[in-house]
């Protein structure tokens, strides 16, 4: 059997703590900057009205409630042994400082929970946050995921992002500064950007020799701003092999270090508008597999840095 061509972060969990380790989504509460700092408006044109992530979460539950019962259930269908907790709906880092230790502290201190990985924007990320990451990232397992979606301002200011790739850079630099474990999510598929836009991206990630990187397929869902584009025909959608095509793309353009911690998402069925074929996961997996496979290439064949 030929050996898996791309540095996957799961077998990596594996081999670093001696058993299968599973993230368990959490929702602090937390808003975001680019929502005037609630929940209710709109931030950026894809993101889902509860943001993104969110699905399956027991929002009313405490950190602890809502870590629990995930245990429960990824042990018995997965074998689970130990668990991080993923601060993923909206900004994890919106808040001050004193209140975020206490959300991070009450994860920590649910029974075979490891570590932590933290998801935020660049814009969200003010010294004094960078340096209580610092904390966890000397005591415990740690990942910061910060978004990304792509270097280009013009998509950044097409999706309303509020912020630009300056902004980003500047947050990276920070974060590594304090030796951040950083895991950057990227989407494929945004509206006007070719092949070359994305592999610009992957190429600027390799340079930055990123330590981790999610890419997500660009998902149409009702009751946003781009469903409403959709609706009205002019947002194209990649086909299944083309994303297929560029995951590799990508992929062969990273170091093989970093580690890949996503290679496509499945939004939330019941306001899914498109792409319909992204619901059949393991079929578009398994396809990223076969293209590798089928060009015999594998991370970092083609880094230019």
């Amino acid at each position: 059997m030929r050996e898996k061509a791309f540095n996957l972060y799961s077998t990596y969990l594996k081999q670093r703590f001696g058993g299968r380790v599973h993230k368990i989504s959490v929702d602090a509460g937390f808003g975001c900057p680019n929502r005037q700092g609630g929940r209710e408006n709109h931030g950026c044109i894809f993101c889902d009205p509860g943001g993104s992530g969110a699905v399956g979460i027991e929002r009313s539950a405490t950190i602890a409630g809502q870590i629990e019962p995930a245990k429960e259930l990824m042990r018995r269908k997965y074998r689970a042994k130990w668990f991080i907790a993923y601060f993923q709906p909206f900004s994890n880092t919106f808040g001050p400082v004193h209140h975020l230790r206490n959300c991070y502290d009450q994860a920590l201190a649910v029974e075979d929970v490891v570590g932590l990985a933290i998801g935020t924007r660049p814009d969200c990320l003010p010294d004094p946050v960078l340096d209580l990451l610092a904390e966890y990232q000397q005591s415990t397992y740690f990942w910061l995921e910060l978004g990304l979606q792509s270097i280009h301002d013009r998509t950044l200011n097409y999706i309303q992002r509020g912020h630009d790739y300056a902004c980003f850079l500047d947050a990276y630099q920070r974060a590594k500064q304090r030796d951040l474990g950083i895991c950057a999510h990227v989407i494929l598929g945004l509206p006007g950007e070719t092949r070359d836009d994305i592999l610009a991206t992957a190429d600027e990630l390799a340079r930055l020799k990123i330590d981790g990187v999610k890419l997500h397929l660009l998902h149409i869902l009702n009751g946003t701003p781009l469903g409403e584009l959709y609706k009205q025909g002019q947002v194209p959608m990649l086909e299944m092999q083309e994303y297929v095509e560029l995951v590799v793309d990508f992929i062969e353009r990273l170091p093989p270090e970093t580690l890949i911690q996503r290679l496509t998402g499945d939004g939330p069925r019941d306001i899914l508008l498109a792409p319909i074929w992204s619901m059949n996961k393991w079929e578009v997996l398994n396809a990223i597999d076969a293209e590798l496979e089928r060009r015999g290439s594998k991370q970092g064949d083609k880094l230019r840095w």
